[in-house]
């Protein structure tokens, strides 16, 4: 099977509405379509954000915390409240997750890392799906923007380390764009990009949404580092997880950044 082994990652802003509730509608629908590509065959790892937008709707804030302490004391709610819910959603679809929390030093440590990889590899061969996020409340690279960019370079990271044939990035805008399209009316998508160079780092400049950390740019990193370990990369859209199906059956419905030749 092509694209056998999927890395996807999930961006807070598709999993939560704007006051940082949790998106029930989309999220269930993820789960489905998910279940299904598993049942299909396909082996799914799941990278997800959201700990601290699901934490803030939970306790009824209205916006982000600015010190740090209170952003980790947000995740440890939002990660429990996140994780019943895929345990719950999954479940109901017959298919059973775990999860798993990284902090840079893991992937930076060669026996740690290893165990990491042990772990994984054990949990898919047991037709097991992993949730993987940041552990927020003890680290604070992602709380911070500092590193893996509301987990995008963490599922890059990921993506190499369990030698995944594809990532799928998917976030709130249909792919990279020529142009801001935010501001651009008329910005021109890129459907396909060969080769990561400064120009496409450049087109990729600005920030996220109110509720992650991570923008077009630290996606576009990922991606960098996915495609040098040749590992295809997509960018889409995350609003209608359906449009995975047409993915994974050969169309392109974002930007697809094609692995490098290793």
């Amino acid at each position: 099977m092509e694209n056998k082994r999927i890395v996807v990652k999930v961006g807070t802003s598709t999993l939560t509405y704007e006051n940082g509730k949790l998106n029930l509608r989309r999220f269930q629908h993820l789960c489905r379509v998910l279940s299904d590509l598993h049942n299909a065959g396909r082996e799914i790892v799941l990278v997800s954000s959201g700990a601290v937008g699901v934490g803030l709707g939970k306790l009824g804030m209205e916006k982000r915390p600015s010190s740090t302490p209170e952003k980790q004391a947000l995740a440890a709610v939002g990660q429990c409240e996140l994780m019943f819910m895929y345990d719950k959603i999954f479940g109901e679809y017959n298919n059973t997750v775990a999860q798993i929390l990284l902090t840079r030093n893991v992937i930076d440590d060669i026996t740690l890392r290893q165990n990491a990889y042990n772990t994984l590899e054990t949990l898919i061969k047991m037709k097991i799906i992993p949730v993987i996020n940041e552990n927020d409340s003890v680290a604070t690279d992602e709380i911070e923007g500092a590193n893996f960019g509301d987990n995008d370079m963490l599922s890059a990271m990921v993506a190499r380390l369990v030698g995944a044939d594809m990532l799928v990035i998917m976030t709130d805008i249909d792919g990279l764009f020529e142009t801001n399209p935010r501001v651009d009316p008329y910005a021109k998508l890129l459907k396909r990009v060969a080769k990561i160079d400064d120009e496409i780092k450049e087109m990729a400049g600005g920030t996220g949404s109110n509720r992650g950390t991570g923008g077009m740019l630290t996606k576009v990193a990922a991606a960098e580092i996915a495609t040098k370990n040749g590992i295809q990369c997509c960018v889409l859209n995350g609003n209608n997880p359906d449009i995975l199906y047409d993915l994974m059956d050969g169309h392109n419905p974002g930007t697809i950044f094609e692995a490098s030749q290793v």
